[in-house]
């Protein structure tokens, strides 16, 4: 796993830049926000779902333990708090670390190791369970399993992916279909030349852009938003 993206949520500001100063420090790392209260960091994940949390527990209104069981798709926690007591609640809600302020940083370095280490394994569980629904035809096709059938899309007619959930929708010059791997899988059976991804929902064939406008990319009339964080590589990658 090249970064992990990370969310503070600390209603004490001296909190929050104590965290993000120690993310700076571990290169894995990339903060995308930062939250005082459990419904701003709500607002944030239901936009831009994060792969890790720094979660503080006495907040007002709603508390971190609180918060973490509205949510449905859980990213890996981490907790930030001065108070040991609810250690053992935290775990039960599957917490990966636990750290009480003042936090040391070699403790805290500790903690997204251990957050690295789950994510990757999960990481690679779930892209070797998926393997089978994509397997390499030759060096010019891919073979796709869809409604189960293995369909053959030719890499040079492909147009672009959309990552909807946990399932992949692909449209090509000559065909629609839906397949349940990640994005990133299919990213890898795709490396080389002429594929890129754009967003963290979208991978293209940069050779059928029609025209770039903005923060989007047109492929035959349909419009694909370029995200912010692919879109120095994306452009560098373009020449421009």
């Amino acid at each position: 796993m090249n970064t992990l993206s990370c969310l503070i949520v600390d209603d004490e500001p001296i909190a929050r830049e104590i965290l993000a100063a120690f993310c700076a420090h571990i290169p894995e790392l990339r903060v995308v926000g930062h939250c005082e209260n459990a419904f701003e960091a709500k607002s944030v994940l239901t936009e831009t779902p994060v792969d890790l949390l720094f979660l503080d527990i006495d907040m007002p209104e709603l508390d971190g333990l609180s918060f973490l069981r509205t949510l449905t798709q859980k990213p890996q926690v981490i907790f930030t708090t001065a108070y040991r007591e609810f250690a053992v609640d935290a775990f039960d809600l599957a917490a990966c670390d636990y750290l009480l302020k003042p936090i040391p940083l070699p403790r805290f370095m500790a903690a997204v190791d251990k957050a690295i280490t789950t994510l990757n394994k999960a990481t690679q569980n779930r892209n070797e369970g998926h393997l089978t629904n994509c397997v390499t035809g030759s060096d010019n096709s891919l073979f796709l399993k869809s409604d189960g059938k293995l369909i053959r899309i030719v890499k040079s007619d492909f147009l672009v992916a959309e990552a909807i959930g946990k399932q992949v929708k692909i449209t090509s010059e000559t065909k629609l279909l839906t397949v349940t791997i990640p994005l990133s899988v299919l990213e890898q059976k795709l490396t080389g030349a002429g594929f890129v991804r754009i967003h963290r929902s979208f991978l293209i064939n940069v050779s059928k852009i029609d025209y770039i406008e903005g923060n989007r990319v047109y492929i035959q009339s349909t419009s694909i938003p370029i995200g912010e964080y692919y879109r120095e590589a994306f452009m560098k990658q373009i020449g421009s």
